[in-house]
């Protein structure tokens, strides 16, 4: 059963797991969604236990209307995490993180969206859904690299009509956890700093519906 104990937690991954996860994401691939230009992902489900990641079946990606507005009722695939993610040390580091701090068991499934967000213009949304909740009960984002860009706080809110009570540029290794029933939540757009040359934000985000 679902036992929120906190709105949000801000905890970080070493700098070793930010060092070995941080070249995976130069082989993100597009995809055919709306936003599948500009938002490079892999997707995949797994279970932490004691010792290992272990990859589950895969399976398509879908959120309802009522919680995605921009993507809802959209049957999604995503290409599956890469084997040097899925095998690294730095990978288990961050699901365990997730795992403990939710005190989840070892046969809980945590879904994984590997993402970077590049700035194909001036602006480019890192949440083009706005204010949103996710529809889990576990939410993560784990802020791996940025390049070139400015903007792209995380934002936290109490009440989607309200301002957010929360604010972080985070910085490589930062994880912020929330309590998706207690909170909404978004993100700034981000622009590269040099015009000229792309711009890049790397993230992970992981979800769970306790079972």
């Amino acid at each position: 059963m679902y036992h929120p104990d906190y709105l949000m937690q801000l905890c970080h991954i070493s700098d070793l797991a930010v060092q070995e996860l941080e070249p995976t994401f130069d082989h993100l691939p597009t995809t055919a969604h709306a936003d599948g230009q500009y938002r490079l992902r892999r997707y995949s489900i797994v279970q932490c236990d004691a010792g290992a990641v272990r990859q589950m079946p895969q399976h398509t990606f879908v959120q309802s209307r009522s919680i995605n507005q921009h993507q809802g009722g959209v049957i999604r695939h995503f290409e599956d995490l890469s084997p040097n993610v899925l095998h690294s040390e730095g990978f288990f580091e961050l699901c365990r993180l997730f795992k403990d701090n939710n005190e989840l068991d070892d046969q809980q499934d945590i879904e994984i969206h590997q993402m970077r967000v590049i700035t194909l213009n001036d602006i480019t949304p890192v949440s083009p859904e706005g204010v949103h909740q996710d529809g889990f009960d576990h939410i993560a984002i784990a802020a791996i690299h940025r390049k070139n860009v400015q903007g792209g706080e995380i934002l936290v809110y109490k009440d989607k009509a309200e301002q957010p009570f929360f604010s972080l540029a985070m910085n490589d290794g930062d994880v912020a956890l929330l309590d998706d029933h207690a909170v909404w939540h978004n993100a700034n757009p981000i622009r590269p700093v040099n015009p000229s040359l792309l711009g890049h934000v790397d993230l992970f985000v992981l979800t769970a519906r306790e079972r």
